[in-house]
């Protein structure tokens, strides 16, 4: 068939790449010349650890299968491990290591020696860790035109960058060059853009849009083994829901600028050695054009109590905004605008994670 993919990003992307492996021509389009939004403001987290029990776990699962078969691209099964410095703290720990899905998630309760061990750098304050042998990183910012490198390889695709899609009549597409380009199947994967030919295509959709910030450092003098999050990530991913986390609500309150910020500390070495710091959640637009200095200091603050020494210079800062699906227990938004047109959209914080198993079920779903 000829495919054509609208959008530039990790979601369409992976729609391409699966498109490509199934024997397909492909087009993809992508409005920027290069891909700017939260495809590359991210991790490069595979993050299997918080997920959902259910349809969101079961993707994750899938999809760090397929991230680690994909060629051309730096993948490193490098794990996490979710520090713990109070007993409150250690008892979510303990619950979710003791859990029926422990096994499958690669969960394990290590000590303080056992974490330091498992992660040298972390020579900080701490009573243990939460291990996940599952997750993994990326580099979000090589990704994309790693990937295209590889799919060019098939001479079954094409990057036609700095091109917006302004109208779908049928199968074809018209962009802002006047160009026409035939399709028998369509995906429109444009990102947290809810608005322009996405609504005039689908309507209202049953998502909103996340506004994050983030940070990263010069290069560290030493290896981070692992990726690292702190104990608000429990506060934040739906895995570690249960008697544990509510004590923990109980018995100790969030710092007041994290609650304000709906902050956790995720935290991953990149190939040059420096930091990905962050992050914050902001839900309600409009949001603002600028970032804030106090969630940056408190996650300073955060990572140099874990790692018992001053960070590195702080490099560059920045926001990130994506769309995230609202309705329980969905996973991404897929809905058929017309016949052989289909958005796929609302991924959240997990489309880096999950864009490869959503794009093999897209295929399986709707290219009939």
């Amino acid at each position: 068939m000829r495919v054509v993919i609208v959008g530039g990003g990790v979601l369409g992307t992976f729609h391409a790449r699966e498109a490509v492996r199934r024997g397909h021509q492909v087009v993809q389009v992508e409005r920027e010349l290069e891909a700017r939004g939260a495809s590359v403001r991210n991790f490069g987290l595979v993050w299997v650890s918080g997920r959902a029990s259910g349809p969101e776990l079961a993707t994750a699962q899938r999809a760090r299968e397929l991230w680690a078969d994909v060629p051309g691209i730096s993948f490193r099964p490098a794990g996490s491990l979710t520090v713990c410095r109070t007993d409150a703290e250690l008892a979510v720990a303990r619950e979710a290591a003791e859990g029926l899905e422990a096994a499958d998630r690669g969960f394990r309760l290590l000590n303080a020696d056992e974490t330091r061990k498992r992660n040298p750098a972390l020579r900080g304050d701490l009573l243990g860790s939460l291990e996940c042998t599952r997750d993994a990183i990326v580099e979000p910012r090589e990704l994309l035109p790693a990937l295209r490198a590889e799919l060019a390889k098939s001479e079954r695709y094409e990057f036609r960058p700095g091109r917006e899609i302004r109208a779908i009549v049928g199968r074809q597409l018209r962009t802002d060059h006047g160009e026409r380009l035939d399709a028998d199947l369509i995906f429109v994967c444009t990102g947290a853009t809810h608005s322009g030919l996405i609504r005039e295509l689908a309507g209202e959709l049953p998502v909103r849009r996340v506004r994050l910030q983030m940070m990263q450092t010069a290069p560290l003098d030493e290896e981070l083994t692992t990726a690292v999050a702190d104990a608000d990530s429990f506060r934040y991913y739906p895995a570690y829901r249960g008697p544990a986390l509510d004590s923990l609500g109980a018995q100790q309150p969030q710092c007041p600028v994290a609650e304000a910020n709906a902050m956790q500390l995720l935290m991953v070495q990149r190939q040059h050695g420096g930091l990905t710091i962050g992050d914050t959640h902001e839900y309600d637009e409009p949001f603002p054009f600028d970032v804030t200095s106090e969630p940056y200091d408190y996650l300073q603050q955060t990572v140099e109590a874990l790692l018992g020494r001053p960070l590195p210079p702080i490099v560059r800062r920045w926001a990130g905004v994506y769309s995230q699906a609202t309705t329980p227990g969905e996973v991404v938004v897929r809905r058929t605008a017309a016949d052989g047109v289909h958005v796929v959209t609302g991924p959240g914080g997990r489309g880096m994670t999950m864009s490869p198993a959503i794009a093999e079920e897209s295929f399986d779903q709707l290219a009939q």
